[in-house]
């Protein structure tokens, strides 16, 4: 288990530019994860395709997706009830995936609430994070140890996010009986 930091961002060039300076800082990009609405209604065609490592989006972001998609090891594009289509680019990805395929719903949540939950992170904050992904914003996700969060949150704060959270993983411990004195 990891802690993840979580930033909110309302455009995808300041999510975009975001991702490039963690990855500038040091860190790997397997560590990090974006998650945005892969397309709206719109006149024109929208849609990707993939050809190996490549994957080739249309629509209004296309250009954002189709640039990030190179820089991460992998990603996924579905439609999720309550939240709609999603792009999910990093390990995040992995994650979401368990969730929609082992049909993890837990208390009502929507696949992408199962898997933010999966990780530790509380309720109240799944709705936030959903209402934001909704709202056409970008969750973008740094994953890692407690001193990789306090770098991750400096450099997160100092971009244009709505909102850095820092959520700790929840191991749970076996519990111990109490020992009586004598």
């Amino acid at each position: 288990m990891s802690d993840t930091t979580i930033a909110v961002f309302t455009q995808h060039s300041a999510a975009e530019a975001a991702i490039r300076k963690l990855a500038g800082a040091g860190f790997e990009m397997r560590k990090l994860s974006i998650v945005g609405q892969g397309y709206h209604i719109e006149e024109k065609v929208i849609g990707f395709y993939s050809t190996g490592d490549r994957v080739r989006f249309w629509g209004r972001q296309g250009a954002f997706w189709g640039a990030l998609w190179g820089l991460f090891m992998g990603g996924m594009f579905l439609t999720v009830p309550v939240v709609g289509s999603l792009v999910v680019l990093g390990s995040f990805a992995a994650t979401l995936l368990f969730a929609v395929e082992n049909a993890v719903i837990i208390g009502g949540l929507s696949a992408l609430g199962a898997a933010l939950f999966s990780m530790g992170v509380p309720n109240d904050s799944i709705l936030a994070y959903e209402a934001a992904v909704k709202a056409d914003g970008f969750l973008v996700m740094v994953h890692g140890t407690e001193q990789d969060m306090e770098r991750a949150r400096a450099i997160l704060d100092s971009s244009d996010a709505e909102q850095v959270t820092v959520h700790p993983s929840v191991i749970a411990l076996p519990s111990t009986p109490s020992v009586a004195a004598a």
